[in-house]
């Protein structure tokens, strides 16, 4: 006999969303209030079909709580896609936090939603929607609005570099497009860069490329980019007939001269030892 939910529509309630279980999917509600991170908040609800999803893990966590997690598969959902990896844990969209006298429960659903999976290894495609738009954002230097066809920067004169006032306001149309890449606001040189098809990969910092935007504090906030940069994603991987090629290297010496100015910024005490360390360690890597 199949293993099945006892009841198609269960929902489990934790801090900060409510997972409904259903015959094909998992939905997500988050909700709203001062508590609950800002990007679930912008996210509202998912739905997480289940040949997304490479597996479930059931964890102790902080004071008095457990975690249940579902592990989406690699190249599934273009919000994580666009994420890379940087998102910190408390904004993890695949958690769900629990008291702990609900651990049995959690357990219970963790083991349903095990035996009902059947795909593993990274996904050909998209398989959780985008978030939707059109949406924009104010970065440091100007304002990115995507409408789902197109990607605007609009530069303001306090904050774009003369680089970017030279090259103009930008607009680039997602079948121009090869992915993006987001560096998170809450670390060092925080971006959003468009990588084009046809173009080498930049070897300018972000504030003097034209085809990216500069977060700041209160500027390009994970909230509204980083929503923004899976919607951008997903629109470039579904306009291309192939799958998306991965960037070239950087130029070395391009990567020489960013550690040198790292270094001086290390210095002049504008970098901490560890951010200094952390962004070398990124720079390097590139080669």
């Amino acid at each position: 006999m199949p293993h099945t939910m006892s009841r198609m529509g269960d929902v489990l309630a934790g801090l900060h969303a409510a997972w409904e279980f259903e015959s094909d999917s998992v939905l997500i509600r988050y909700e709203r209030g001062i508590r609950t991170p800002k990007l679930f908040q912008a996210l509202g609800e998912r739905r997480v079909p289940l040949e997304a999803i490479a597996g479930v893990t059931l964890t102790r966590g902080k004071r008095g709580t457990v975690v249940l997690r579902v592990e989406p598969r690699p190249g599934a959902d273009p919000l994580m896609e666009a994420a890379a990896g940087q998102l910190k844990e408390s904004g993890d969209p695949y958690r769900l936090v629990l008291p702990a006298d609900r651990e049995v429960l959690a357990e219970y659903y963790a083991d349903e939603l095990r035996a009902l999976l059947t795909e593993s290894g990274p996904a050909e495609r998209f398989l959780v929607k985008p978030p939707e738009g059109p949406l924009s954002f104010k970065a440091y230097d100007g304002k990115a609005t995507f409408d789902g066809r197109t990607v605007n920067f609009r530069w303001f004169w306090t904050g774009a570099s003369s680089a970017k006032w030279k090259a103009g306001d930008q607009s680039f149309s997602v079948g121009e497009l090869n992915g993006v890449e987001w560096r998170s606001p809450e670390v060092f040189e925080g971006h959003l860069r468009l990588l084009r098809r046809d173009a080498e990969v930049s070897g300018a910092q972000a504030d003097q490329d034209p085809a990216a935007v500069v977060f700041g504090l209160g500027y390009g906030p994970v909230h509204e980019s980083l929503p923004f940069a899976a919607a951008v994603l997903a629109a470039v991987r579904s306009s291309s007939p192939v799958a998306a090629v991965p960037a070239p290297r950087r130029d070395p010496a391009d990567i020489a001269e960013r550690i040198r100015h790292l270094g001086e910024l290390h210095q002049a005490g504008l970098v901490t030892d560890e951010e200094f360390s952390v962004k070398k360690a990124e720079l390097l890597a590139e080669l």
